[in-house]
């Protein structure tokens, strides 16, 4: 296996980042591109022994690491971030050949993020405080101590964007990381190894290992040195991540699936509303906040559905390297053929196919809007992760409310409407982590983030990230008992 490879001309190292050195491994898995199929390279397959390893790294470096003050924390994650805007054409190509997500969101909106990511937490630790305050005349002080190594785990959706969401806070918080990134698009990942490397940062401090979640997952998350898990992925998942970690009590944030509504009223501006739901086809309806159950008012469901499916036969689907195209491949064949199921069991159910219901070229699967379908229903219940989005109408604010909140999922809802009051009353009402109205994936990383029900575990965002990656201390001083040190 060789050590690199090239990525539309990009040298990219297969192997392991751990203890500020590069590790080989015994075996290898494939990784292919989900825009042509081709073969992009073989990766370093880690199991137990690489989660170890770079566990062991990571415990060496946290003494060190954790008592960094907080301004050389911030200068190395703002060096981080230098070199990521140096590097978001490279970072940009290679992401797009091994997720096949637009080039041009990679760009201009996601590889700019990653680096706000690092800057973001960088400089919100700067400012973390919480003002003393006064029992019975003695003083509280409220310290954020960092908790130790971290592990984070990562989805392929959002590669690079999700993955340092996750190590920006970890590492300014004073923990050190051990990075899994998911098989399907694990190189971006090796890159930000050697970016951070570049920028300064110690040896340990950041470690990346790759591989199958079933091979290396239960060593890193039951070990017991991890005391942090930060996971975002899919609910079966999260449980066994739980029930590892159970025996060490590892605080746990599990950012998890979603089946979010979008409530569509008669008063609301119709084009905005159309705008939001064809929205949801971002990047090939990979994205756990989308609004996939399109909630409309009986009285303009006929005049929606109309104006949705013009907007939507104008996207143009295909390679997402060229600039014209606005919906790209799914990321691999076992997730087509998961999306295609779904859309195939709904139909055969009585669902209808307004737009859609079938594959594409390659990967690619055809937006598809399905009506004529139960509450019930899989296809309404169950999250696709897939360009495939549901229609069904309401009478009223009880029964869109009463549909809306009908999941186990509460990750995110939108609410379009003409109505602030409605708005609020609606919105008091649903059941998410986030609300947005008359808007979509506004996320502000000050806020909380994070889902209710099987959406999720904790909050991050901000101080909210700080908690979880912290241990709170508590400092009670007595007014008196001092000595004089005159």
């Amino acid at each position: 296996m060789p050590d690199k490879i090239v990525v539309a001309g990009v040298p990219v190292d297969t192997r392991h980042w751990i203890g500020g050195r590069r590790v080989a491994s015994g075996d290898t898995f494939a990784d292919h591109s989900p825009i042509d199929g081709r073969l992009i390279g073989e990766i370093a397959r880690g199991g137990p022994a690489e989660a170890r390893a770079a566990v062991a790294a990571a415990r060496d470096a946290f003494p060190s690491w954790a008592a960094t003050s907080r301004s050389e924390r911030a200068r190395l994650l703002h060096a981080v971030a230098d070199g990521v805007e140096k590097r978001i054409e490279e970072l940009a190509i290679v992401e797009t050949t091994d997720n096949g997500a637009l080039l041009r969101s990679h760009r201009r909106g996601v590889m700019p993020r990653v680096a706000h990511n690092f800057r973001f937490f960088a400089d919100w630790l700067l400012t973390l405080e919480h003002d003393d305050f006064e029992t019975r005349g003695h003083t509280n002080h409220v310290s954020w101590d960092p908790a130790g190594p971290a592990v984070l785990i990562t989805p392929w959706n959002a590669p690079l964007m999700l993955a340092t969401w996750k190590v920006a806070p970890a590492l300014a918080a004073g923990n050190t990381v051990v990075l899994k990134p998911a098989e399907w698009s694990p190189l971006t990942a090796s890159l930000l190894a050697d970016i951070a490397a570049e920028a300064g940062l110690p040896a340990g401090v950041l470690n990346v290992v790759q591989g199958y979640g079933a091979e290396i997952g239960d060593a890193l998350t039951s070990h017991p040195d991890v005391r942090r898990i930060s996971f975002t992925g899919s609910v079966p998942t999260a449980r066994r991540i739980a029930g590892s970690a159970a025996a060490n009590l590892t605080p746990l944030s599990l950012e998890l699936g979603g089946k979010s509504p979008l409530l569509v009223f008669a008063d609301a501006d119709l084009d905005l509303a159309v705008d939001l739901a064809v929205e949801q086809y971002d990047n090939a309806g990979q994205v756990c906040l989308a609004a996939t159950r399109i909630l409309v008012e009986e009285s303009v469901a006929e005049e929606f559905t109309r104006r949705f499916v013009a907007k939507a036969g104008a996207l143009v689907q295909g390679d997402p390297r060229d600039e014209a195209t606005d919906i790209g491949p799914n990321i691999h064949p076992r997730q087509l053929e998961k999306i295609d199921g779904f859309v195939r069991r709904a139909l055969a159910a009585g669902a209808r196919a307004v737009i859609g219901g079938q594959r594409g070229d390659g990967q690619c699967y055809a937006p598809t809007l399905l009506t004529d379908v139960a509450q019930d229903s899989e296809i309404v219940q169950e999250e696709v992760f897939g360009p495939v989005l549901t229609l069904q109408t309401f009478a009223g604010e009880e029964e869109a409310v009463r549909l809306a909140n009908d999941t186990r999922f509460g990750l995110a809802a939108t609410l379009a409407t003409g109505d602030p009051e409605r708005a609020a009353r609606v919105g008091a009402r649903l059941v998410a982590g986030t609300v947005w109205v008359n808007c979509f994936f506004v996320r502000d990383l000050q806020a909380p983030f994070g889902g209710s029900r099987l959406s999720g575990v904790g909050r991050e965002g901000g101080t909210w990230s700080f908690d979880f990656y912290c241990d709170l201390k508590n400092t009670v001083t007595a007014p008196k008992g001092w000595k004089d040190h005159g």
